[in-house]
C-alpha cells in the first residue's frame, strides 16, 4: 500500500509507533516511548506512541504530525512525497534520513 511509505521514503509498516497501534501492543508502546526518550532527550510517553502513518487518515505521532521537516515541507508543497520533488537528491533534510536508512531513495523513486 503506498499510503504507507511515509513522506520521506521510510516504510511506515517498519516503524515500531505503528506495529505497536496496529497490533495495540502495550509493551511495544513503552519499549518505544522508552528508546524515543533516550535518543531525542525528551520524555516519551507511552501513550503518545500511537500512529497510522503520516500520509494516511488516523492518529499520528506528534512529531509525525507536527514536528517533521520533511513532512511539513512536503505537504506546503503540495506532494504526496519527497519522491514529487525536484531537489530530493541534494535536499540537507532528506539526506539525513536518507543516511541511515538508504531504501528511503529507492522508495521515493518507486512512487
Amino acid at each position: 500500500m503506498t499510503n504507507r511509505i511515509a513522506c520521506c521514503g521510510l516504510d511506515c509498516q517498519r516503524c515500531d509507533a505503528y506495529r505497536a497501534t496496529k497490533n495495540n501492543d502495550r509493551a511495544l508502546r513503552e519499549k518505544t516511548a522508552e528508546l524515543w526518550s533516550r535518543l531525542n532527550h525528551v520524555t516519551v510517553l507511552p501513550e503518545q506512541i500511537d500512529c497510522e502513518g503520516c500520509r494516511a487518515d488516523g492518529v499520528k505521532t506528534a512529531y509525525c504530525e507536527s514536528l517533521c521537516a520533511i513532512r511539513r515541507c512536503v505537504v506546503q508543497k503540495g506532494f504526496a512525497t519527497c519522491g514529487g520533488c525536484a531537489d530530493r537528491r541534494s535536499c540537507r533534510t532528506l539526506g539525513a534520513v536518507a543516511a541511515n536508512n538508504p531504501e528511503v531513495l529507492a522508495n521515493l523513486e518507486q512512487m
